[in-house]
């Protein structure tokens, strides 16, 4: 008991140090995230409990619009040709600063907020991801800054954008190509994590494709010769992918998933299916790696016989950093200093972490100092890399889960339903709002931004790699 309330009261004190370094605006900030706390955390446990996944995001899309709405913005809603996608706006004139907000969910995730596996319904999905936080925080920073332009001490128009399916699909990409972030001056954007700092490291870029096979069915036993497989054509081109691995630089990436080869043992299959993607550094390293593993799907089908088709799915860039905005995201993040947890928090991090396999520490309660950018991309690859390419992109991350755990997993569910996701996405409530108050209030920092965009863009030329028309469905 008394080392909880030490616990407690060192919270305090240094919420209050920072609340202290904090001017006008920022204090503002803060406190209207506190005034909306209860709210955020019941849009934020409402997405969770409908674990939606890529375009199917109906309910968890439209509770976003919805509280948008409720606080005064205005929303278009099924942007860019995507139904689940939107853009809530409030204000007028220059500057323009954006905010991103994910929502979707992972398959087969689905987890109940204990600290062991124990899905709610097996099978279902889950947010292993966290993007139940991430578009209500994201939210929640829109309304605060809102509520300072209400009372004169800022202005300029702010857009938060709904972007669903980035687990699978991208769907950035589209609201890109459709020019929804043409005339924004910066946009920001952040990520649960198990630590909490800026963001500026690039990720991956990658591509992702389905490659069919269509042959001849026939019995098994009794006229296999009449039959040309499918699945003949699926195994020489894994087979073809895994040679290929010796030959690649170490930075690229293949992936795959089977997801058909035939039915029943007893018949040739006549049809298959596979996803593939490539990841690279950079759109550079992907292209030519993504056109071997075309033609080598053209070889597979020539030794098997069979016909091949290739669909693009998406693909996306890596991400562009700006050190300047993160910069000042992490002075923001140092006023709000690191996030307390109680006993009870910190035992349930620790049951995560025995049941995962990691070292027992609880939860990471520092904040990272901002890191050196290295040269090459690494870790995973999201959509924002789309957006960073076409505006000032500011990221960063806030600690929702226990130091290691496996991301995309059980575990992070776990805790995005419970008090340890919550403080997390409240903390990132009040940085992104801190930040936006600093993008709306200091045009020299603006201008900084945008500076080193240019910079870092030099005379490349944006093409989002996605086919034609609205975005599909493919697969299963």
């Amino acid at each position: 008991m008394k080392r909880k309330l030490l616990l407690t009261l060192s919270g305090v004190m240094l919420l209050s140090l920072g609340f202290s370094q904090m001017d006008a605006n920022k204090k503002a900030i803060a406190s209207s995230v506190e005034k909306h706390k209860k709210e955020l955390i019941g849009v934020s446990d409402k997405i969770w409990a409908a674990a939606e996944i890529a375009f199917e995001e109906k309910e968890s899309s439209e509770t976003l619009a919805k509280y948008a709405e409720a606080n005064g913005f205005k929303v278009e809603r099924g942007v860019a040709g995507i139904p689940t996608a939107f853009v809530a706006t409030y204000g007028s004139g220059s500057p323009v600063i954006g905010i991103l907000g994910e929502f979707d969910a992972l398959p087969g995730l689905s987890q109940k907020t204990v600290p062991t596996k124990n899905p709610v319904v097996e099978g279902a999905p889950g947010h292993g991801c966290g993007h139940n936080m991430f578009g209500t925080a994201s939210l929640g920073a829109a309304i605060a800054a809102k509520e300072l332009m209400d009372q004169g001490k800022i202005s300029g128009t702010i857009k938060f954008f709904g972007t669903p399916a980035e687990e699978k699909y991208f769907g950035k990409v589209w609201m890109v190509r459709e020019g929804l972030f043409d005339g924004v001056d910066a946009v920001l954007d952040w990520h649960p994590g198990a630590e909490t700092k800026v963001g500026v490291q690039t990720g991956l870029a990658l591509v992702d494709f389905i490659v069919e096979f269509n042959g001849q069915a026939a019995h098994a036993a009794a006229d296999p010769w009449n039959g040309r497989s499918a699945s003949d054509g699926v195994e020489l081109y894994t087979a073809g992918i895994n040679a290929y691995r010796e030959h690649i630089k170490p930075t690229v990436r293949i992936h795959y998933q089977v997801q058909d080869a035939g039915k029943v043992v007893n018949v040739v299959p006549d049809y298959s299916r596979i996803w593939v993607r490539v990841r690279d550094s950079n759109r550079e390293g992907v292209e030519p790696v993504y056109q071997h593993v075309q033609r080598m799907a053209e070889g597979a089908a020539i030794m098997a016989n069979v016909e091949h088709k290739i669909t693009l799915v998406s693909g996306i860039y890596e991400l562009l950093v700006n050190r300047t905005g993160g910069a000042a995201m992490q002075k923001n993040l140092e006023m709000l200093g690191p996030i307390t947890y109680t006993e009870e928090e910190i035992a349930f991090g620790k049951k995560i972490q025995e049941a995962t396999g990691k070292p027992q520490v609880g939860m990471s309660t520092e904040i990272e100092p901002m890191e050196e950018t290295l040269p090459y991309g690494t870790g995973g690859s999201t959509d924002v890399g789309d957006v960073s390419w076409v505006v000032p992109v500011v990221r960063m991350s806030a600690t929702v889960a226990p130091k290691d755990t496996p991301w995309h997993s059980w575990a992070v569910v776990a805790c995005g339903g419970m008090s340890i996701g919550h403080k997390g996405m409240i903390f990132a409530t009040k940085a992104l709002g801190m930040t936006l108050v600093d993008l709306f209030d200091d045009e020299k920092l603006l201008e900084g931004v945008k500076a080193e965009f240019k910079e870092r863009k030099g005379d490349h030329v944006y093409k989002g790699l996605i086919p034609p028309g609205p975005p599909q469905v493919v697969g299963n």
